[in-house]
C-alpha cells in the first residue's frame, strides 16, 4: 500500500492511539502535560545561560532579547528532532501488543510515537509565536512554516521506519542513539551562525540534515525572507525520498520484525 494512502485510510485510529500516547507519556507525573510547556523553556534557559553569559556569543546586529528568540526557532525543529529520535527507534520493541494486534498496522505504531512526541514540539512554537510577535513582529513568511513542519514529519517517519526496524535485530541501536542526539545538538546551527563557523569546517554542519530544516526555520520565523535555496532543495527532496524507501525497507520486514518482537 501507499504509505500516504495508509496514513489517510488509518487516520481516525491513528489520532485516537496517539491521544493515548500522549496521556500514558505524561501519566504518574504531579506537572503532567505542563512539562510540555516548561521543557522547551527549561532547554532555551540551558541554552541562553551557556551562550550567552558564559561563552558571551553575541551578533552585533541583534539585542539580547532577539539573539534569544534566534536560538528558539533554531531549537524548536531541533527538539521536534531529539524527541522523536529519543522515543522512536524503540517504537517496536517497546509496543508488542500493538504489534501482533492484527486490527493495527505495525506500520503505524512509529507513526503513533513519532506523532506524540511532537507535542513538545507544538507547545515550543506557540511561545515561540507570543515571543517573536510581542519583539519583532511575524513576517508573511511565517504562514510558510506548517510546509516545512510537514516535511520534517515526513523526514523523521521515514528515517523512525528505518531505525526502528534495524533496531529490531540490533538493540543496541537505541542506546547508539542518545549519544548521536547529544552529537547532533553540538553540530546543529541553534546558537551559532554558520558566519561563525570556520569555512574549513561549515561542511559538517551541512551534512547534517538537521541544518538545514533549523536554516529554514530561521529564515521562516525570525529573519522573515526565503531561506537559503540549498536548504529548500535538502528539506523538499530528502524528506519525500527517506519517507517512501523508509516505508518500504519497513514493509519487507515487517513479517520478520512481528516473529522477533
Amino acid at each position: 500500500m501507499n504509505p500516504i494512502q495508509l496514513l489517510l485510510d488509518y487516520r481516525l485510529l491513528l489520532r485516537q492511539t496517539t491521544k493515548q500516547e500522549i496521556r500514558k507519556k505524561y501519566t504518574g507525573s504531579y506537572l503532567g502535560m505542563g512539562w510540555m510547556i516548561l521543557y522547551p523553556i527549561f532547554f532555551l534557559g540551558a541554552y541562553t545561560t551557556v551562550y550567552l553569559f558564559i561563552f558571551k556569543v553575541s551578533i552585533q546586529s541583534y539585542g539580547s532579547l532577539e539573539y534569544i528568540l534566534l536560538i528558539f526557532c533554531g531549537l524548536v525543529p531541533f527538539l521536534g528532532f531529539s524527541e522523536a529520535l529519543g522515543s522512536g527507534v524503540s517504537a517496536v520493541t517497546s509496543n508488542r501488543s500493538l504489534i501482533r494486534n492484527t486490527m493495527f498496522p505495525i506500520e503505524l505504531v512509529v507513526v503513533q510515537v513519532l506523532l506524540a512526541s511532537q507535542v513538545t514540539s507544538v507547545a515550543s512554537m506557540f511561545l515561540l509565536v507570543i515571543g517573536l510577535t510581542i519583539v519583532k513582529g511575524l513576517s508573511l513568511w511565517f504562514l510558510l512554516y506548517p510546509v516545512l513542519w510537514l516535511f520534517q514529519l515526513m523526514f523523521l517517519i521515514g528515517l523512525l521506519w528505518i531505525l526502528s526496524s534495524l533496531n529490531v535485530f540490533f538493540r543496541d541501536l537505541q542506546y547508539f542513539i542518545n549519544v548521536l542526539i547529544l552529537l547532533l545538538m553540538m553540530l546543529s546551527p541553534i546558537a551559532y551562525t554558520i558566519e561563525m563557523i570556520p569555512k574549513g569546517l561549515q561542511f559538517i554542519v551541512y551534512a547534517n540534515p538537521i541544518s538545514h530544516f533549523i536554516f529554514c526555520s530561521q529564515h521562516l520565523l525570525f529573519l522573515g525572507k526565503a531561506p537559503p535555496m540549498t536548504s529548500v532543495l535538502v528539506v523538499l527532496l530528502l524528506s519525500p525520498t527517506l519517507f517512501f524507501l523508509g516505508y518500504q525497507l519497513f514493509y519487507r520486514l515487517k513479517k520478520v520484525m512481528i516473529d522477533h518482537v
